[in-house]
């Protein structure tokens, strides 16, 4: 069953694959991002966390020195099994992010969006 968030998104989120970590109460999981933007990611899981779950993305970006520690909660989920043949997994949005934080994903995404967009 889809659910959470309705498409409200405040960014465009490109697709492209990126190895993430997160831990949540009780939990360290690892699993791979499939979309980005400034504002979050969508995490392709068949366990995706409840909506709601604040948890703790760990996310190595490209051309960054070191892994970014990123506060975030879920806003939507697609289970497994759903009807509608959609990835499974989960959205989460990025709820505290550093100004420093927020420049590096900013750049990420641009040169992400520029190779998008090369001929």
């Amino acid at each position: 069953m889809r659910t959470g968030g309705d498409n409200k998104r405040k960014a465009t989120r490109l697709h492209h694959e990126i190895p993430v970590a997160y831990r949540s109460v009780g939990s360290f999981l690892t699993d791979w991002a499939t979309n980005i933007s400034q504002g979050g990611l969508f995490i392709n899981t068949r366990n995706p966390l409840p909506v709601g779950t604040a948890v703790r993305i760990l996310i190595q970006l490209p051309g960054e020195p070191q892994a970014a520690a990123i506060e975030a909660k879920v806003t939507r989920v697609n289970d497994y099994d759903n009807h509608h043949n959609l990835v499974p997994g989960m959205g989460v949005e990025f709820t505290d992010l550093t100004a420093e934080r927020r420049e590096e994903l900013d750049r990420f995404v641009q040169r992400l969006k520029g190779q998008l967009e090369e001929p």
